[in-house]
């Protein structure tokens, strides 16, 4: 198969993945079991150091909490943080509820404070699933745009026009080689990279490489 065929391919196979979603906003629920109190949030969040930002800043809002549990997806990054629960009963559930609704770039939280009656382990993995759940019943949901890196080498006659295309489509340039022929970087959505590899390899007529997607 040819580079262009490879690419295309690429491209489409990229275009026709299932695409997950993420939240517009935080949203948020409080439940009472066994006079333990739940308090539930789930929020857009970009990476783990960001939510570790914010689960210390709930440690300040909340000092008397027993634990403060979270679970994170957000670009392949994933936690799943008990805080003294025990082992697999918090984090762990509350991570499954983001992933089975296919949701990335979101962190779970649920403050906990004790009421003096223990769950168990069947309970607490229901009290802290279900207070997840019933935040993300109110939460905003939003498709979250999947982005393609390709790069495409030219002849220097052709740098003008693959410029102009890369332009018309929005994409983001993000570099430029020059050698023997011109290497472009560039990235754009998912969706629309099948479309732009046909109508750069259609003006290129055969001049058109891509040596696949970078690093």
């Amino acid at each position: 198969m040819n580079p262009a065929s490879l690419a295309l391919g690429l491209a489409r196979a990229l275009s026709s993945r299932p695409m997950p979603q993420t939240l517009a906003a935080p949203a948020h629920s409080d439940i009472t079991i066994k006079k333990s109190r739940f308090i539930g949030c789930v929020q857009p969040m970009a990476d783990r150091a960001s939510a570790q930002v914010h689960v210390d800043a709930l440690w300040k809002q909340h000092p008397g909490a027993a634990h403060i549990c979270w679970a994170l997806l957000a670009g392949g990054q994933s936690a799943a943080v008990d805080d003294g629960e025990p082992g697999g009963t918090a984090g762990r559930p509350m991570l499954d509820v983001l992933r089975h609704q296919d949701l990335d770039g979101v962190l779970a939280t649920v403050v906990r404070y004790f009421g003096g009656v223990k769950l168990g382990a069947g309970g607490l993995v229901r009290a802290y699933t279900d207070c997840v759940a019933q935040a993300l019943l109110t939460a905003p949901k939003v498709q979250l745009q999947r982005m393609a890196t390709l790069q495409c080498l030219v002849p220097y006659a052709l740098e003008g026009l693959l410029r102009r295309e890369i332009e018309a489509a929005g994409a983001e340039l993000l570099g430029v080689q020059h050698g023997s022929l011109v290497t472009l970087q560039l990235r754009l959505p998912e969706t629309q990279a099948s479309a732009f590899v046909q109508r750069v390899n259609d003006h290129g007529q055969g001049r058109v490489g891509w040596p696949g997607p970078a690093d």
